[in-house]
């Protein structure tokens, strides 16, 4: 799979008017900006704007999409991502001979130009007001942030634990499309230089790291003993990808009674679009977030 073809939009003469969209929050961007109309086909897992997705036929999830579908659906234009969709569904999009579009955000910055991209993509500077106020509100976050305190955060994205019983927690560090955007409001990421390490155990600290040449080391796995060493001020639980809850975070709060982030009662459940959705919820985020990272 060529990578950098796939990174850059193909280029359309005329502006799509069947697409398919693979990644949830690129189906709420294309309503958002106004190109909702030429949306043929999502996945199972796309939920906004749940009023006009009603009739849109599903596709499976981003990891499963049922890829004789899509190409039946005739898009002009498909959009996948990194991230959220695996490597062989892109792959047979495009052995498929369909135009695929690869986004891969790893910044604020990133994601605002894809929404940039989204306007030459459909001819048309119609929805630019709507990507200058988000700008002009991610300049104004951050030029406040001399003036606030840091909170020092960890945000699990994923929790399971060994055979032998360890508990463990996936996060990300500074590579990553959420570590940017609640720097963007001033918050410190206690992760933010731990790379991954593998197999497991190794990230763990049990056995000697493989090579790491060519593997995503974006999203490390903790362990309790390494959160309690770094004394968070806040804890962040978010509702997606892994379904944290109030017995989850009832169980952090026992398991690291003596941090600042339980002892301040800081131990708080996210909307976790609002820190892993890319795109046009990132008015929802500049809204939301911050008075929560408030000290």
């Amino acid at each position: 799979m060529d990578n950098k073809v796939l990174s850059a939009p193909p280029e359309l003469e005329l502006p799509p008017q069947r697409v398919v969209s693979l990644i949830p929050s690129m189906t709420e961007s294309l309503f958002d900006l106004g190109f909702g109309e030429t949306v043929v086909g999502i996945t199972d897992y796309c939920v906004h704007p749940a009023e006009k997705l009603t009739a849109l036929p599903r596709l499976g999830g981003p990891k499963n999409a049922r890829v004789d579908e899509v190409v039946a659906l005739k898009p002009e234009l498909v959009f996948v991502n990194q991230e959220e969709n695996t490597p062989q569904v892109i792959q047979a999009l495009v052995d498929a001979d369909l135009n695929v579009w690869m986004t891969f955000p790893q910044s604020v910055d990133d994601a605002l130009d894809i929404l940039r991209t989204l306007l030459g993509i459909y001819h048309t500077d119609k929805p630019a007001m709507l990507i200058t106020s988000l700008q002009t509100a991610v300049d104004w976050a951050r030029n406040a942030l001399d003036s606030q305190p840091k909170l020092r955060y960890f945000c699990p994205i994923w929790q399971d634990e060994t055979q032998s019983g360890q508990q463990w927690w996936m996060t990300f560090n500074q590579n990553t499309y959420s570590h940017d955007l609640l720097a963007t409001f001033g918050a410190e990421n206690i992760f933010a230089g731990r790379e991954r390490r593998y197999p497991l155990d190794a990230d763990l600290g049990e056995e000697e790291a493989e090579k790491k040449e060519g593997k995503d080391t974006r999203y490390p796995r903790v362990t309790l003993d390494e959160v309690r060493r770094a004394q968070p001020d806040i804890i962040l639980l978010p509702s997606e990808p892994f379904a944290f809850d109030v017995s989850h975070k009832l169980s952090v709060i026992e398991l690291l009674s003596d941090a600042p982030a339980v002892k301040k009662d800081r131990v708080l459940l996210v909307d976790g679009s609002l820190l892993t959705w890319h795109g046009t919820r990132l008015a929802k985020a500049v809204n939301e977030l911050p008075s929560l990272l408030s000290s």
